[in-house]
């Protein structure tokens, strides 16, 4: 098969890429290598490059600085200077050593910072994981659990329209929907599909697109549930899609090592590459976030 539709940028591979953010304000792409631990930037002119952290980045969001993130590192919440790698803390989401870490997450619709904790040994089985609200408080930052009981909290997306938040439990192979008046529900059952659900986004007209990792492919889901769309790519583990305009879409992958090694890709492509695919659509950026 030729892969015509997807273009890999030339860097070196992620071994496990995730969060994909797009900034229209410098046209860069930001994502994370979580056990490379690394931040990683794409310029407008194609170079990347890579900004090391002391511990595993679960996601990122954008901040009203284009060059400080913030990023949800193992139990907490930093901001990261790109310029001299400076780091400030922001606040714990967890206990230090408790054997958990934070995974997908992102800057909501309004302001506030979305993320999910995960038990970080996957081999235990254990769901104790949570989706966490944090926002700004008059004496720093206030957290609101919203969801618990979760195996590896992925598939974070908001569809600003119609007042939806969508998240995914990778384990259990459910998407799941918060509707504008808080109650929750599951969207779709992933378990007869290929791979399983992971990191996600939705696009101008409310499709959640996700990443099937394990599955060779991204779905596109319309609002009523239904899948509508299906775009193959060549490697096994795609992670987590992101628009950056014009109808493009990247998609960060899971590299060849860990503990259940990934297929060879097709075609030449080689796991953990950062693909670009044109898909035709288009999506909205992040927003900036309020913390």
């Amino acid at each position: 098969m030729q892969w015509s539709h997807v273009d890999v940028i030339e860097t070196e591979v992620d071994v496990l890429g995730e969060s994909p953010v797009w900034d229209p304000r410098i046209a860069t792409l930001t994502w994370i290598d979580i056990d490379g631990r690394r931040l990683r930037r794409l310029a407008p002119d194609g170079t990347v490059t890579d900004h090391g952290l002391p511990g595993r980045p679960g996601c990122i969001g954008r901040t009203p600085d284009s060059e400080v993130l913030l990023v949800a590192m193992e139990h907490e919440l930093v901001r990261v200077d790109l310029r001299d790698g400076t780091i400030d803390h922001v606040v714990d989401l967890d206990t230090p050593g408790a054997g958990r870490r934070l995974n997908d997450g992102r800057v909501a619709p309004d302001g506030s910072f979305v993320v999910g904790t995960m038990v970080a040994d996957l081999s235990a089985g254990r769901s104790e994981g949570r989706l966490l609200r944090v926002t700004a408080g008059s004496e720093g930052p206030d957290v609101e659990t919203l969801a618990t009981g979760i195996g590896v909290p992925n598939g974070l997306a908001f569809d600003v329209d119609r007042g939806r938040r969508y998240r995914s439990d990778t384990p259990t192979e459910t998407v799941f929907v918060a509707e504008a008046d808080g109650t929750e529900r599951v969207f779709l059952d992933h378990a007869g599909l290929p791979g399983k659900p992971d990191g996600a986004c939705t696009d101008d007209d409310g499709c959640y697109w996700s990443a099937s990792v394990y599955g060779w492919r991204l779905i596109r889901v319309a609002p009523d549930g239904a899948v509508d769309r299906v775009v193959e790519v060549p490697l096994e583990k795609p992670s987590m899609p992101c628009f950056i305009g014009e109808g493009r879409l990247a998609v960060t992958t899971i590299g060849a090592g860990g503990t259940v090694p990934s297929a060879p890709g097709k075609d030449g492509f080689e796991p953990g590459s950062l693909l670009v695919l044109d898909v035709g659509v288009d999506g909205p950026a992040d927003p900036i976030c309020a913390l």
